[in-house]
């Protein structure tokens, strides 16, 4: 019988091909995610096709060998090597010489020497290299696969360096085991007498232990521990613990063991539903040390959010916070935020078209402020409504907002009371036309209606007031496009003109301000139709507004952009008040601008200054640099004091940050914010980093003001390896 006919009867196949034959390249196509070996059977009768440049079978024996570039395939699995001897009688492949073993997954096994039974779902090999889909790296002297899944490394070291190594070839990090067990039935790596290298020096021994392959998402079990350290409580070392509840719920209880008030008790429930997912997360502990107490001894907080969908259109859900004083959250370094807000929601979303409700509720954190002029709203609505059909060859559009508040005291630093409704809706139209010249025409017009009531906005005692508003408006914008071509940059210059007119609006000193309280006005909303931030209030009268935008574009990649305008008013009431820059007959002159010399320096400044030029009222600049081993920012910002927009003082402050790296992996970085009218530092930052392809690693030292004005130091690290988790944390004193 023939070679081939004998392979045949062992139910292999067999093709040959030359010696100077093209060989079959075998595809890599690296996952991001890490896949186990897929061990199913392979379905019975599949045939274990052979590629090979030559062939011989000896006969007495029942050995067919195979030599040059060989290939064996068996459904899912393939095998190259330059030498493939076949036992028939054993069922046993061996195979040397540059062998390589593609799993169905794409990991992909290298070896010295390996033999496998037929259906390659046990064998052996000596001197293997496994390179997994999630660019990890197994090395060991011997490794051996069992029929049970179990695959078994001998003095083995596991890295996901692809990069990081030394001179002599040692990755920056390594796992190095006596015994490493893979069991891809459970998806979990067993270490028998293992250490942690880093830079080829041990710094951590077990002699046991175990964790779940990268394809485990969930499972329990303990997380990697962090810790932190506070004024408030001393040092602290969280050791949080996952429980796997069922695949749709879990629970990770992260206590953190502090030296100076016992136990921080941190529980997290977290549920995925068919319709959404929530999660609920409380913090606790009674403080055992009583002259640290701040507020106890009991203390804590409850936090939880959630997000459903009802329909394909409508979805609701919820998001708040409750803390047991204004200072827990802060002194275990859990958050910084001066006001804590709780909501639930609606929310409708169908193409262009949009609708949301919510119940607002605000817990000011800040000491000295009272709750009481924090208000809970119910509800806060908005919507908005883009009609399919053209109206007169133009887009309309309905917008609708309304809100109702309640707070126990009026807030005597804003014109606001204890009570307030607005319902406001605007239905707006506009169009725009080119004509052949190219200038651009934009008509539009609105139709806006409010309905106020409001209590004790004058003072306490003071009557509701009820007031109904209706206002018409109308206006064109018309820009003019001139494009010019100088070979090596094309340039735009556009001028830009607007008019608008409406009546003016009403005397509201009975009626609060609740969202139209700040207002920055520059070049990125002078040619808005209203320039309130809010719709508490509106800008009536007559206005116009001009101004001119240039952009010139370079060959290689750098730009200027430039715009400088102004605004008029013409007739009707000013809505403006007092340092806004455009309480006047003529507002103040807003200008951008922004040069990219190249990809490496950016510079921007943008400015509003008296229409005289006799005074700067706000100036901004900034600078960016990115060059070979330096890259960095420096901003400037001078704003004028405008008491009657929120801002009581004039402020100056000028903040930047730097990295300078030291090699492809190591950098220092600092960073700084320092106001130059109260002549302090507000925030400095300086730090070293360490970053390649499978380890980052930080240390940082910051130091700032707090809201009472005490200094606050921190010193933070943490080290990060890739595949395995990150520990770190930071010391606040």
């Amino acid at each position: 019988m023939c070679a081939a006919g004998v392979l045949a009867a062992a139910g292999l196949s067999l093709t040959l091909v030359s010696a100077d034959a093209a060989t079959p390249r075998i595809p890599r196509k690296p996952s991001p995610k890490f896949v186990a070996p897929d061990l199913k059977a392979v379905p019975k009768g599949t045939r274990v096709d052979v590629l090979a440049d030559r062939l011989t079978y000896d006969g007495r024996t029942k050995i067919a060998t195979a030599t040059g570039t060989v290939r064996l395939t068996y459904g899912p699995y393939v095998l190259t090597a330059s030498k493939v001897v076949y036992d028939m009688k054993r069922k046993l492949f061996s195979a040397n010489g540059s062998i390589e073993f593609r799993e169905p997954n794409g990991n992909i096994l290298q070896a010295d020497y390996a033999q496998l039974t037929e259906t390659f779902k046990e064998g052996f090999a000596n001197h293997v290299k496994a390179l997994l889909t999630n660019d990890v790296t197994i090395t060991a002297r011997y490794a051996q696969r069992f029929e049970n899944g179990v695959t078994v490394y001998e003095d083995a070291a596991y890295t996901a360096c692809k990069a990081c190594f030394d001179e002599g070839g040692t990755p920056l990090w390594q796992i190095v085991a006596k015994r490493t067990e893979h069991d891809s039935n459970e998806h979990t790596l067993y270490y028998h007498d293992a250490h942690l290298e880093i830079g080829g020096v041990p710094v951590a021994w077990t002699p046991y232990f175990s964790y779940p392959d990268p394809t485990v998402k969930r499972r329990t079990g303990f997380l990697l521990p962090n810790f932190k350290g506070g004024e408030a409580y001393g040092f602290g070392v969280i050791t949080p613990y996952f429980y796997e509840v069922a695949p749709n719920k879990d629970i990770t209880f992260s206590p953190m063991w502090n030296t100076r008030q016992g136990v921080l008790g941190d529980l997290e429930w977290r549920h995925r539903l068919a319709s959404g997912i929530y999660k609920i997360r409380g913090y606790g502990i009674y403080e055992t040390d009583p002259n640290k107490q701040a507020m106890g001894p009991w203390r804590g907080a409850i936090e939880s959010k959630g997000d459903f969908k009802l329909n394909n259109t409508w979805s609701w859900g919820w998001d708040g916070t409750v803390a047991s004083d204004r200072e827990f959250l802060s002194d275990y370094d859990i958050s910084n935020d001066s006001i804590l807000t709780s909501s639930v929601h609606t929310t409708g979303l169908s193409g262009r078209n949009y609708a949301n409700a919510q119940v607002i509720h605000y817990q000011t954190q800040e000491q000295g402020e009272s709750q009481d002029v924090m208000p809970v709203v119910l509800p806060y609505v908005t919507a908005n409504y883009v009609f399919d059909e053209p109206v007169l060859g133009g887009e309309l559009a309905l917008d609708m907002s309304a809100y109702s508040l309640r707070r126990l005291d009026p807030d005597s630093r804003f014109a606001i009371g204890t009570e307030q409704s607005h319902a406001v809706s605007r239905l707006s139209w506009r169009r725009q036309m080119i004509s052949d010249a190219g200038l651009v025409v934009t008509p539009f017009t609105e139709l806006r209606s409010d309905l106020y009531v409001a209590d004790n906005v004058l003072g306490p005692g003071t009557t509701q007031a009820t007031e109904t508003d209706f206002l018409p408006s109308a206006g064109f914008d018309m820009r003019y496009p001139m494009i010019a071509d100088y070979g090596v940059a094309q340039g735009v210059m556009t001028p830009v003109f607007q008019i608008i007119a409406a009546p003016s609006e009403p005397n509201h000193a009975a009626i609060g301000n609740e969202d139209a309280i700040t207002l920055n006005f520059d070049s990125t909303n002078l040619f808005l139709s209203d320039r309130f931030t809010g719709f508490d209030r509106y800008e009536g009268g007559v206005r116009a507004n001009a101004g001119l935008t240039y952009t010139l574009l370079g060959e290689n990649g750098g730009f200027i952009r430039a715009s400088l305008g102004e605004s008029f008013h013409i007739a009707g009431k000013n809505s403006f008040a007092a340092g806004s820059g455009l309480d006047g007959t003529s507002s103040d002159l807003v200008g951008a601008l922004t040069l990219q010399l190249n990809e490496n320096i950016t510079l921007g400044y943008q400015a509003r200054l008296e229409e005289d030029l006799s005074r700067i009222n706000v100036q901004e600049a900034s600078v960016g640099l990115t060059f070979d081993r330096i890259s960095g920012s420096l901003n400037y910002a001078d704003i004028a004091a405008a008491a009657n927009y929120g801002r009581q003082t004039a402020e100056e402050q000028v903040w930047g940050d730097a990295t300078y790296m030291f090699s492809d992996a190591w950098g220092l970085f600092g960073g700084f914010r320092y106001d130059i009218r109260d002549n302090r530092f507000m925030d400095e930052t300086i730090g070293v980093s360490f970053n390649c392809d499978c380890m980052n690693a930080q240390l940082a030292y910051s130091r700032s003001l707090t809201d009472t004005g005490a200094t606050e130091h921190k010193i933070s690290v943490s080290v990060e390896l890739r595949t395995i988790g990150e520990v770190g944390g930071g010391f606040s004193f």
